[in-house]
């Protein structure tokens, strides 16, 4: 029995789209982008720093009337959506497919993921607390940032999960076939 017939037996069936998204996170034409820890997270970085300016090219566009920054922020969309993909090859749709088109291991992952997400968030919005607490404190007039701090919160509590399982993923075991002198475990095993 195979992987997908394995999930297909369980208590709901997947369905045609299930089954297209499954085979396009898992396709392989894009491995070498993210083969290594090492390249994923510059993948991770590349899509931290992509985020980081297009809410910034958001931000002065809709706050800052600044209607260049559009522009700017339209240049961006398409190197955000590959590194997007990359990070979702990765982690082979962790956090896109449905529940059902997961096994128990990526269901398991899935949840550690989100964990460590509320963690992180968790710190920072605590660091956010304490510098407007500082602000307000110091007497400073932080009135005008709400709103893009606010937004910014929005964008990273969003994201976050993404960037944990980029990171978190571990490299692709070798493949059996490949390993030298399988045949010599496999007749002395016998």
């Amino acid at each position: 029995m195979t992987g997908q017939q394995v999930r297909e037996t369980g208590a709901q069936r997947m369905t045609g789209y299930d089954r297209r998204m499954f085979a396009l996170m898992n396709r392989r034409e894009g491995a070498p982008m993210y083969a290594t820890a090492v390249r994923r997270r510059i993948a991770v970085g590349a899509h931290i720093a992509l985020t980081v300016a297009s809410v910034a090219a958001w931000l002065l566009t809709v706050v800052g009337d600044q209607r260049w920054a559009m522009w700017t922020m339209l240049g961006l969309l398409l190197p955000w959506c590959v590194a997007t993909g990359v990070i979702n090859g990765a982690t082979r749709g962790l956090l896109e497919l449905r529940e059902r088109a997961l096994d128990e291991r990526q269901r398991a992952e899935r949840v550690r993921v989100a964990a460590r997400a509320r963690q992180v968030m968790l710190w920072l919005l605590l660091a956010a607390a304490a510098g407007a607490g500082m602000a307000a404190y110091q007497g400073w007039d932080a009135e005008g940032m709400l709103f893009p701090v606010l937004f910014t919160a929005f964008v990273v509590h969003w994201l976050m999960p993404l960037w944990v399982a980029g990171l978190a993923v571990r490299d692709e075991p070798a493949d059996l076939d490949e390993i030298d002198g399988i045949d010599g475990i496999e007749h002395s095993a016998q």
